[in-house]
């Protein structure tokens, strides 16, 4: 449980990532934004771009990514942006991202994301695609630049989880369903509570001035629905019978769902926070176990510290013998 006092801030919970990162100078700062071309990740790219950092975006199609980098060119203060190739669910790819990295790494947003896969999906090396992409690829890749963030001398990670985690703790006798039937939203609440452990878990980064934070963007329509079928975007009531789109009042933007990813990143106000969960632009509660239908909040079973360090001995245990 979160002993701590919570910290506040004084954005609101739909304040925009251009507000809270209003006064910022992120001049000489580099940063790395996976799933950086769409969403809520391009407009994660955008806030730390225009506030002066220079920033990669990781993508599985770079040229998704051409024409934000073409918008942000000529943005007067901007800083550079350039795109490289990755795939989470690879870890060759990771490997090679990270190992082809040159100099310090100030922020890494670990954004990317894919949601409820309708069918079971392993990776080569047996791993459930949504916790291979989520959680996974994400630590293998700030595992792997390691040495670029500590020599940043106060790096953040910024690791994007969910609400959906709520539900779901991370089930470390099956974690890839080889023995429980297969739930798409199971798979997907698991690989987020894997991400809130994983910045728990990175405590032991601390020492080389890395701090790591969790948080939950909300409600906002991108591309991550993209595997849900039409019926079942109605049933959430986003969708009109005609297929068109239609966002509920508290949906957010995604440069409103941004902005806490923003803040986590580079707020004066995070400075030497870490293990933290974060929602509309706050630190959350902690949800006992016994809480029925958590509106909001951090599940207690998401913070466990003797979770997190299995976590991330299990991970490593993957890394080494991929």
């Amino acid at each position: 449980m979160n002993d701590t006092v919570l910290l506040t801030t004084p954005f609101s919970s739909h304040a925009s990532a251009t507000e809270v990162i209003d006064g910022v100078d992120l001049t000489g700062r580099r940063a790395v934004v996976t799933g950086g071309a769409s969403g809520i990740g391009a407009e994660t790219v955008r806030a730390l771009a225009t506030a002066g950092a220079e920033v990669t975006i990781a993508t599985r199609h770079p040229e998704s990514a051409e024409p934000l980098v073409r918008e942000l060119a000529p943005v007067d203060g901007a800083g550079g942006v350039r795109v490289e190739a990755l795939d989470l669910a690879d870890l060759a790819s990771v490997d090679a991202f990270a190992r082809a990295w040159r100099g310090p790494l100030d922020i890494l947003v670990a954004n990317a994301g894919i949601m409820a896969l309708p069918t079971r999906t392993l990776t080569p090396g047996g791993w459930e695609m949504q916790l291979a992409t989520n959680y996974l690829g994400h630590f293998a890749l700030a595992t792997g630049l390691h040495t670029a963030l500590r020599d940043a001398g106060s790096a953040r990670i910024v690791v994007v989880s969910s609400g959906a985690h709520l539900a779901v703790p991370f089930d470390f006798d099956d974690p890839h369903f080889e023995q429980r039937p297969y739930d798409p939203w199971a798979a997907y609440g698991q690989s987020k509570s894997a991400d809130v452990l994983f910045a728990v878990g990175a405590r032991r980064l601390a020492a080389d001035g890395i701090t790591a934070n969790a948080l939950n963007p909300g409600y906002i329509l991108t591309r991550l629905q993209r595997h849900l079928d039409d019926d079942t975007m109605r049933a959430f009531g986003v969708m009109d019978s005609e297929g068109n789109l239609t966002p509920l009042p508290y949906y957010k933007s995604p440069a409103q769902g941004a902005a806490t990813s923003v803040l986590l990143a580079a707020s004066p106000l995070l400075k030497g926070v870490t293990g933290r969960y974060f929602e509309d632009n706050q630190e959350a509660r902690t949800v006992p176990a016994d809480e029925d239908q958590p509106s909001g909040g951090v599940a207690a079973h998401a913070l466990d510290p003797q979770a997190a360090d299995r976590l991330w001995e299990y991970a490593t245990g993957a890394l080494r013998a991929a």
